[in-house]
């Protein structure tokens, strides 16, 4: 700094904020649109978990970056480190994955098939009577998952959809016949529902047991995935505690299971 006049220094400090703002820590998230756990970037309500973890973030001084993609992408960038983390996943999906202590929320996946049908889920013999419709690379737990690789060669039992619009996919081939039933996620449905719903919607005709947890899951390449997997966690440990995840539920229509 020596010989500049108090001008010339106030231009060159002012340069090295400038700098400095536009290298800001930036955290990359990725997932297909999984409404209302994360909906569209940019959104008013962006979902769940990224205005969880928009605001979480935040109070460490991170930014977050929403990216949308599908399933399998998603899952590979964050593998391979193309991106820090990734949104709505249980650890099936992803077992070598960086994962939390805290879940946010709860995945609780049933069947859905065309009013009138007569059939009804009651386990995994029930499932030779029907074509059933899942996501291509989506975690149902560990007796469906099992089920899904033994029979997806099978189009006679099993259908795989693929893409951003995969939930609309297997929807529409239920109204249309082409399958049975199709397993989703019940908050996922309830609100595809409420937005294409209307007369002639899918009913709810039995649900897997157990639950299964879904997190933010960290990159397993990545060195800072640790700091954020533990940012995070802290942060749901206390949104929990002083209630601010609970009222983030509520502004979506959804209530945790007890």
């Amino acid at each position: 700094m020596k010989g500049l006049g108090w001008a010339a220094r106030g231009v060159l400090a002012a340069a090295l904020l400038s700098s400095a703002s536009t290298q800001a820590e930036t955290l990359i998230m990725e997932a297909d649109v999984w409404c209302p756990v994360n909906c569209a970037p940019g959104a008013e309500r962006p979902g769940i978990f990224i205005e969880l973890a928009t605001q979480i973030f935040a109070e460490a001084g991170i930014q977050v970056e929403y990216r949308v993609t599908n399933w399998a992408r998603a899952v590979q960038d964050v593998r391979s480190g193309r991106a820090n983390a990734l949104v709505g996943a249980g650890v099936r999906d992803a077992p070598d994955f960086l994962f939390g202590k805290q879940s946010p929320g709860i995945s609780r996946n049933c069947f859905y098939a065309r009013p009138g049908t007569s059939w009804r889920y009651t386990g995994l013999d029930s499932l030779a009577q029907i074509r059933l419709g899942v996501i291509n690379g989506y975690s149902y737990g560990q007796e469906l998952d099992n089920y899904i690789s033994r029979h997806q060669r099978d189009q006679e039992r099993l259908q795989l959809a693929a893409g951003e619009q995969a939930l609309a996919l297997n929807v529409r081939k239920v109204e249309l016949g082409r399958l049975d039933a199709l397993l989703e996620n019940t908050w996922i449905m309830a609100m595809y529902q409420d937005r294409n719903g209307g007369q002639g919607k899918l009913l709810e005709v039995g649900c897997r047991v157990p639950d299964v947890p879904i997190y933010i899951a960290f990159s397993p390449v990545l060195p800072a995935s640790a700091r954020y997997r533990d940012i995070f966690d802290d942060g749901v440990q206390r949104y929990r505690q002083d209630g601010r995840l609970d009222a983030l539920l509520q502004r979506y229509g959804i209530r945790q299971p007890r």
